[in-house]
């Protein structure tokens, strides 16, 4: 999302720098492993290539769901689905299985560009992990024409994209959350404005206060 001043408000346009692609992956029994899921969008390819978990608490190979983010949680909640754990991004997630759930075993339902927060962090610990790619993420890399005065970036990979041909040097900042900050901050010296529950509600605050501060 970009924004410009116009008179005492903010326009803004949505700018298209990543397209998803849902993976064709033939559903297998989950029995036994707990499920991990990081963005919506791996939600949504999960469920349309017919996985369904197992919530059924009184038997003994229930599914626990983990989930990142406000977005995914409502993601599964529409599919009918609860979280036993959710954190504001993976390395809060990666420190809370280590500490209280490192014997289960866990599969990471995810995209191609996934970051390897939690494959660097739980192998370490001997944790059973492993990634299943489910989509995959094509970055647009666009070329931006127009005055615009703020970026707001909701991904990392949104980020890398964005960055291939526009420089971040002459924008106000924002992010969704630490992960995508730190993507953006090896493309610039600028701040970053960044939402502390890592979810767009908060995001969308953040921005509205910073108008109204420069009004």
């Amino acid at each position: 999302m970009i924004s410009k001043k116009l008179g005492n408000h903010f326009s803004y346009d949505f700018l298209e720098v990543i397209k998803i692609k849902h993976l064709k992956v033939k559903p297998y029994d989950l029995k036994a492993y707990s499920l991990i899921f990081t963005s919506v969008n791996a939600v949504e390819a999960f469920f349309e290539n017919g996985f369904m978990p197992n919530e059924n608490f009184v038997e003994r190979d229930f599914n626990k769901i983990y989930a990142v983010g406000l977005q995914t949680k409502r993601e599964l909640r529409k599919n009918g689905f609860g979280t036993f754990k959710v954190a504001k991004h993976a390395k809060e997630l990666a420190d809370f299985i280590i500490k209280n759930n490192n014997k289960e075993k866990f599969l990471h339902f995810c995209g191609n560009l996934a970051l390897n927060v939690l494959n660097n962090a739980l192998p370490l610990q001997n944790i059973s992990y492993k990634k299943v790619p489910i989509y995959e993420t094509q970055l647009l890399y666009p070329q931006v024409s127009g005055d615009y005065d703020a970026v707001c970036f909701f991904s990392p990979s949104g980020v890398r994209s964005f960055a291939k041909h526009n420089s971040l040097d002459q924008y106000l900042l924002f992010s969704i959350g630490e992960t995508t900050e730190s993507e953006i901050k090896k493309f610039t010296k600028n701040e970053v404005i960044t939402s502390s529950e890592s979810n767009m509600d908060d995001l969308l605050n953040l921005i509205a206060k910073y108008d109204a501060q420069k009004k």
